[in-house]
């Protein structure tokens, strides 16, 4: 890469699957980036729910589920790495002043535009008991891409960017996401054409 060129930072941004793109992991996703830098990109899948609710993986990991809030919600499939392993993007649990110098859980990474997510188990076990973060999007696996390899996407139209808006993460209905999203950038889906630039 050119020194010149300036490099695009991603981090709390969608990306929207566009049309063309038929990977089984990532046709018609909304994946929201958690980190984008020189080195690659990470992020969790927020549109595609598995078969697995927030209950049956509370069971699964022997804990209790006390926040009704959360009984029937899915659980996502994150992206195609570390499948078994869960994911939690949370709302920051401490705002602005109020957020201490430590994170609240032992592997929490802290996402500019206001998000959190975390990896480890603590953060399971405070909602459990009724407490942890209000907003949560619980994913198995994740999404990643190496040095280049998204701007390579992205130089071949596979992806649609936009800022993230927390909304389409935590308050839209999952089959609307999608459509949602795209209405970030003023588009619907049917405008989008699998063979662009062959008109």
């Amino acid at each position: 890469m050119p020194a010149d060129e300036t490099t695009i930072n991603l981090t709390h941004h969608f990306l929207i699957a566009m049309p063309g793109l038929e990977d089984e992991a990532f046709a018609k996703s909304v994946v929201y980036l958690c980190e984008h830098s020189a080195r690659g990109a990470l992020g969790l899948v927020i549109n595609k729910p598995s078969d697995i609710d927030l209950k049956g993986l509370f069971d699964k990991v022997e804990l209790p589920l006390r926040r009704q809030d959360l009984v029937g919600i899915p659980v996502f499939h994150g992206g195609p790495v570390q499948t078994e392993r869960g994911f939690v993007l949370h709302e920051a649990v401490f705002a602005g002043d109020a957020a201490p110098s430590e994170p609240v859980y032992a592997s929490t990474m802290t996402i500019p535009g206001g998000l959190e997510m975390t990896t480890s188990k603590d953060v399971l076990e405070a909602m459990s008991t009724g407490s942890g973060p209000r907003k949560v999007l619980v994913s198995l696996g994740y999404s990643a891409w190496g040095e280049g390899q998204l701007e390579s996407e992205l130089a071949e139209n596979s992806w649609l960017t936009v800022g993230a808006d927390l909304a389409v993460i935590f308050d839209t209905p999952v089959e609307q996401r999608y459509a949602k999203a795209l209405s970030l950038l003023g588009l619907e889906a049917w405008m989008l054409s699998p063979d662009a630039g062959h008109a």
